[in-house]
């Protein structure tokens, strides 16, 4: 990370950590500075240069800009919101561990990102605490897998897996290769989209092993998606890394159809399939971020039927309090006693199917 940042003084091409960066680069006014200085001190602060070059204005008009740079709108806690919206706690039998569901587990090994989105669920852990999960930790928390033969599936996740050297990452990877009933790796990234040179031939290289590995790519907006993305997925692709992706409902920076289907759109180009469409989860200061449930389920209706099923993704409910993900989607059956089913079709039409073997109640 450090050499990546260098010693530049230009503010376009080293991250901006601090209030004082945003003022230098124009990204932020003077009598913001001390609204804004409160707000970073709750929650971290990056921004990577990569996704400075994607702002096309300084303004929270500008969908990057919107998710990566502080709002005072962020001191604003709603009597709702969680320090922990999704019950991270709750199911952590060992440091480094989440254990949620019966074959999966998370596996944190590090409580650092290139970057801080603004609305993150673990935004009051992320950057706040040691960057890495310690050896003694890490030693715990991979005896827990090996000794839990439910667990088919390890997810890596953070903070950011891959803003980790392959020095440290290639070990993990070998040590959960090696666990007979592990047979998927999974990765939750953002590197690819805010610092994409860092999927170098060696990190790939090290992911290319003997357990099926998939690589969930958090991006939000089209806006994005730079040539470096593009050609850092295709790195990865080549390899036989399966790509998916993740991406948060957000009022103001994808909540509309439009946006939606272009950015699915650009996703499967580049070989990632959409994954899940979160909604937004209940972090503290963040309701400046949320849509409705019912925004969000138009959403999902509006581009059922105009874009191809390769480009849409399921729309979730992480549950508060760690109860898991339920899909939240339009609903377009409904029995009725007298005729059996009836569907709606993408475009509002109701159809009756009532056929031999469909059940009637």
């Amino acid at each position: 990370m450090e050499s990546e940042e260098g010693h530049a003084s230009d503010t376009t091409s080293r991250y901006l950590r601090t209030i004082s960066d945003l003022a230098a680069s124009g990204l932020v006014s003077n009598i913001e500075l001390a609204a804004l200085g409160e707000v970073i001190d709750k929650f971290s602060l990056s921004v990577s240069p990569a996704m400075r070059a994607a702002m096309l204005e300084a303004s929270s008009a500008d969908p990057i800009y919107r998710q990566f740079i502080p709002s005072i709108e962020e001191n604003k806690i709603a009597e709702e919101e969680l320090v922990d919206p999704i019950g991270d706690e709750t199911h952590s039998p060992t440091p480094g561990i989440v254990h949620r569901y019966p074959d999966r587990v998370l596996l944190k090994v590090t409580n650092s990102c290139p970057v801080y989105c603004r609305f993150c669920f673990r935004r009051e852990r992320v950057g706040r605490h040691d960057e890495t999960i310690s050896k003694q930790e890490l030693h715990t928390a991979l005896n827990y897998i090996a000794n839990n033969e439910d667990v088919w599936e390890v997810i890596l996740t953070g903070g950011d897996p891959l803003l980790l050297s392959p020095r440290r990452l290639g070990p993990i990877i070998e040590h959960l290769t090696a666990i007979p009933h592990v047979k998927v790796i999974r990765l939750h990234s953002r590197v690819p989209i805010v610092t994409p040179q860092s999927i170098s031939d060696e990190l790939v290289s090290i992911l290319d092993c003997n357990k099926a590995v998939y690589l969930v790519l958090h991006c939000n907006h089209y806006q994005e998606i730079s040539e470096d993305t593009r050609e850092a997925c295709r790195r990865l692709s080549r390899s036989g890394i399966v790509m998916l992706s993740q991406t948060v409902l957000l009022r103001d920076v994808n909540d509309t159809a439009a946006d939606l289907t272009r950015l699915f759109r650009e996703l499967v180009a580049i070989r990632v399939k959409p994954y899940y469409l979160h909604h937004g989860d209940l972090a503290r200061g963040t309701s400046h971020f949320r849509t409705t449930l019912e925004a969000g389920r138009q959403l999902m209706r509006e581009i059922r039927g105009t874009i191809s099923g390769l480009c849409q993704p399921t729309y979730v409910l992480d549950i508060p309090g760690g109860y898991g993900k339920v899909p939240v989607g339009p609903d377009y059956l409904v029995l009725d006693a007298q005729h059996g089913w009836r569907v709606e079709d993408p475009w509002g039409e109701v159809h009756e199917y009532d056929v031999p073997g469909a059940e009637t109640g």
